[in-house]
């Protein structure tokens, strides 16, 4: 009997009622409801596909507090889809506020999961990739007053990914560093900070180049180690099998030659027999 995983389930609802929420407050186009909708589906089916191959039949404490945050960036999403799509601006109080609180939760499902015993492969990639979806959507949303440029900042992670698919050498599990946390809240405070649009634009395209700087230093590192621990594939050798000699057996001269003076002293004896 198949074990019933009713907490992603549950999210999705729960991502449904946000997103019937916004439209009854600040108003959704059909856009935004199948982003939302669409994105809540994708969270639902890969948390079910990742309980069942982790064993589990229920999300930790940490995972719900990540579940909180993809809620929001569910909502955040389907908000920046309307907003592209329909030419209508986005409630940019709204979308600032939904994002300042995805990324203060960052901090807080780590925490849970340390302080409850409860990390595991499936909340880490969780995390990261309602960190990745955020700045991806956060990218989007602010390439069209900035420039194209900036969707490097949210593109890098899936383009690294796909060099993963690509070259082997590339999907290799890197060692923990802080500094890569680091730079992937930054990216997502910078991007906010440029939605909210408080800063004059040329001010603003500073702070987004420097979290690009920091981006590519950081991949940059992550790549050139895993460039150096490659593992390097060793071609078998060809080996030639030995034909078998027979043992060569030492001959006595000397002693061949008195065996041949036996045989000719005897040879008349013979003849006269």
């Amino acid at each position: 009997m198949s074990t019933v995983r009713t907490g992603p389930q549950i999210g999705l609802i729960v991502q449904i009622v946000l997103l019937a929420g916004l439209a009854a407050t600040v108003g959704l186009g059909v856009a935004g409801w199948l982003a939302g909708l669409a994105y809540g589906v994708v969270t639902c089916l890969a948390l079910v596909r990742g309980l069942r191959h982790a064993g589990s039949d229920r999300l930790g404490p940490a995972d719900w507090v990540t579940m909180g945050r993809g809620l929001l960036v569910g909502a955040v999403t389907a908000l920046i889809a309307d907003a592209l799509t329909s030419g209508r601006p986005a409630p940019v109080a709204v979308l600032v506020a939904m994002t300042t609180v995805a990324l203060a939760l960052d901090a807080v499902d780590g925490k849970v999961a340390r302080h409850t015993g409860t990390t595991s492969a499936l909340g880490a990639r969780f995390d990261m990739e309602v960190d990745s979806f955020l700045v991806l959507m956060l990218s989007l949303y602010v390439a069209p007053s900035v420039g194209a440029w900036v969707l490097a900042i949210g593109l890098m992670r899936y383009l690294f990914l796909a060099a993963g698919w690509a070259l082997p050498w590339v999907d290799a599990q890197l060692p923990p560093r802080y500094w890569r946390k680091v730079v992937a809240a930054v990216q997502g405070i910078m991007l906010a900070i440029a939605a909210a649009q408080v800063l004059p634009g040329m001010l603003t395209t500073v702070v987004l180049l420097t979290a690009l700087g920091l981006l590519v230093e950081s991949f940059g590192r992550d790549v050139r180690w895993l460039w150096r621990h490659r593992a390097v594939r060793v071609t078998p050798a060809l080996t030639v099998t030995a034909v078998p000699t027979l043992p060569t057996v030492p001959i006595d001269v000397r002693r061949a030659e008195r065996a041949d003076e036996r045989d000719l002293s005897i040879a008349p004896v013979l003849s006269l027999r």
